[in-house]
């Protein structure tokens, strides 16, 4: 008897592993220590699995303060103990980024831009793995520019593309070209678009989002300090990207769905439209306004994590 309980065993083990945040570097399992350099954490310094352990949600954003925000909010909505003004800021002993553990959610800062996002990503991925972590869910909340939208639609990303309206993601390593594909989990964009169903607060699409590598030129706007393209040009791109399914273009999305993507985990882009692109390039809405359509993504997801953890029908 004992090999068929050695088998229930190890099919158990097996079950748990996968469900464990991977990480595809067989480097790190030689190490000694990995210092989490951008978060001021490390596997010595710290007890990665008692900080971080019960995690099943990773929100994260390009404003520091719009996170912290988030942070304090998902308190409020979770109705945990404590003052959610005095949520402690993990990342305090860097300048880089910030993060908020509230329960099993973690609001972290990623910055502008894609190199910016992926040093952040490796590291809450490593994180995630050096703490044990399962079955988590990862979900980037921003702002982004519309194309054919009303201002203040939210936006749940179908597929990240780029340039080209490739859904793929090229990083350049050791000289060579990885070209990685950006698709994201579908099933959780379709609970997202559920969720917004059943506010009914605002207006959201499932759509293809563009990411560029800057906000200007690459997005085809005619307002910063250099631009070497005509209005009716600008006008045939965004046009062309309309018609292959894209609804907003930001500058993250396609490394976060690839990184994402590659480590077996799901994800999903929530951004908001701060303005139709056919209309203009500048943002013209005022700051109250601006405020309000920055909080329909986390009202969005808020809602999607309260559903998952059972605490709405």
């Amino acid at each position: 008897m004992a090999p068929i309980i050695l088998n229930c065993m190890g099919n158990d083990h097996n079950d748990y592993i996968k469900q464990l945040v991977q990480v595809k570097n067989p480097n790190l399992d030689t190490m000694e220590e990995d210092i989490l350099y951008h978060f001021s954490l490390g596997t010595k310094t710290h007890n990665l699995p008692e900080m971080f352990g019960d995690i099943k949600f990773a929100c994260v954003g390009g404003s520091a303060n719009r996170m912290k925000a988030f942070a304090q909010f998902i308190h409020k909505e979770l109705e945990l103990p404590g003052n959610r003004e005095e949520i402690i800021d993990i990342c305090e002993g860097t300048d880089r980024y910030c993060m908020y553990k509230v329960g099993p959610v973690l609001s972290i800062s990623h910055g502008m831009g894609v190199p910016s996002i992926s040093i952040m990503l490796h590291e809450l991925i490593k994180l995630l793995h050096h703490a044990q972590c399962r079955d988590v869910v990862l979900l980037r909340l921003g702002t982004s520019g519309g194309i054919g939208l009303a201002p203040g639609t939210v936006v749940v990303t179908d597929k990240a593309v780029d340039y080209a309206f490739r859904a793929q993601f090229e990083q350049v390593v050791l000289g060579k070209v990885i070209t990685r594909s950006t698709e994201l989990d579908e099933g959780v964009a379709n609970e997202l678009l559920q969720c917004s169903s059943e506010l009914q607060n605002f207006p959201t699409v499932i759509g293809n989002t563009m990411c560029t590598h800057d906000f200007y030129e690459g997005q085809g706007r005619l307002d910063g300090a250099l631009c070497s393209f005509s209005h009716e040009e600008k006008l045939e791109y965004l046009r062309k990207a309309y018609d292959a399914g894209v609804r907003n273009i930001e500058m993250e999305s396609t490394v976060f769905a690839a990184m994402c993507r590659v480590c077996g985990l799901k994800a999903a882009v929530v951004c908001v439209a701060l303005l139709n692109r056919f209309d203009g390039d500048q943002i013209t809405s005022s700051h109250d306004v601006l405020v309000e359509y920055q909080q329909r993504p986390q009202v969005l997801v808020c809602h999607f994590i309260k559903k998952r953890l059972g605490l709405i029908a």
